[in-house]
């Protein structure tokens, strides 16, 4: 598999299954996404490209991506309410800032061995 012909549903999946303590500190078996946005966002900005985009919600900011127009939110699952998206632009430092090197680096690579294993 190359990237430009990366399945949305095997990125997903590839996602679940790196998630971790790895990626972030407030992840829980429980609620696997929590704490994912950020980390994620970038991941899937690497691999796909678009923009990264942000809604303020009351714990702070979630993250996610827009790719062709789209809305692409992995980590909508650690919420037990919907999302009302406003798409604020975001960029890679403020991700970033939601997350560190470490686990950016960490989820990168276990997504990138899943994916193309």
């Amino acid at each position: 598999m190359e990237i430009d012909t990366i399945n949305i549903q095997e990125l997903k999946k590839a996602l679940f299954e790196s998630w971790s303590l790895e990626s972030s500190s407030k992840w829980s078996k429980d609620n696997l996404a929590k704490g994912q946005c950020g980390v994620t966002a970038l991941v899937v900005n690497d691999l796909l490209g678009g923009e990264i985009r942000k809604t303020e919600l009351t714990d702070g900011w979630h993250f996610y991506n827009i790719i062709d127009n789209k809305r692409y939110d992995f980590t909508a699952s650690q919420f037990k309410v919907g999302i009302k998206y406003k798409d604020f632009p975001s960029d890679r430092v403020e991700a970033l800032a939601d997350t560190n090197e470490k686990q950016y680096n960490y989820l990168k690579q276990n997504t990138i061995n899943l994916l193309f294993k």
